[in-house]
């Protein structure tokens, strides 16, 4: 019995040590520096856009966007964005350069936005979209699985997500990954 009791002593001293051990580990394998954080897997690529109908921005002229907006034939960038949003206001001129050098077709969703701001937004720094909703809830940045802003997707001819960039695009995803799969999915 003496036995039995020294060895739940020793258990129970061992378990913190092993419990610490397990936990430093996990936190470890987190700091790899070849894990990038942003490579994270989304359930969306190479799946239909999810159905969806969006009015415009309050006060701003033009249509809303809708999936059926995104099955016509032509790739497609979506830029989910907001006023409050400081990373999207640094990827903003690349989103022009986009749709202007490159004539990229590029369709934005104003996510849990006041329309007062959004329009200031887009007045202060250009306005790059063909199109835009406004997803003044956030249901329609959940069904395409967004929880960060900015988030770009790439859509196909035949409206499957092919792509997802989480956080902004700077110059080195715009010429690295972001240009050679739209030239890619256009021929």
């Amino acid at each position: 019995m003496a036995a039995s009791i020294a060895v739940g002593r020793r258990l129970a001293y061992l378990t913190p040590v092993v419990v610490f051990g397990v936990i430093a580990a996990y936190f470890l394998w987190g700091l790899n520096p070849e894990r990038n954080p942003r490579d994270l897997p989304s359930v969306m690529i190479d799946q239909p856009v999810p159905e969806f109908a969006l009015s415009p921005i309050d006060g701003m002229d033009g249509p809303g966007l809708s999936a059926a907006d995104l099955r016509t034939g032509e790739v497609t960038l979506v830029n989910f964005f907001a006023s409050w949003c400081v990373p999207c206001r640094l990827e903003h001129r690349f989103l022009i350069e986009l749709a202007t050098q490159d004539k990229v077709r590029l369709f934005g969703i104003n996510y849990k936005n006041k329309p007062e701001e959004a329009r200031a937004w887009l007045a202060e720094l250009g306005n790059p979209y063909g199109r835009i909703g406004a997803d003044t809830t956030g249901r329609v940045g959940i069904d395409w699985g967004v929880y960060g802003l900015p988030e770009t997707f790439i859509i196909d001819r035949n409206g499957r997500i092919r792509y997802r960039q989480l956080g902004q695009i700077d110059q080195r995803t715009l010429d690295d990954t972001i240009r050679p799969l739209i030239r890619e999915l256009s021929q």
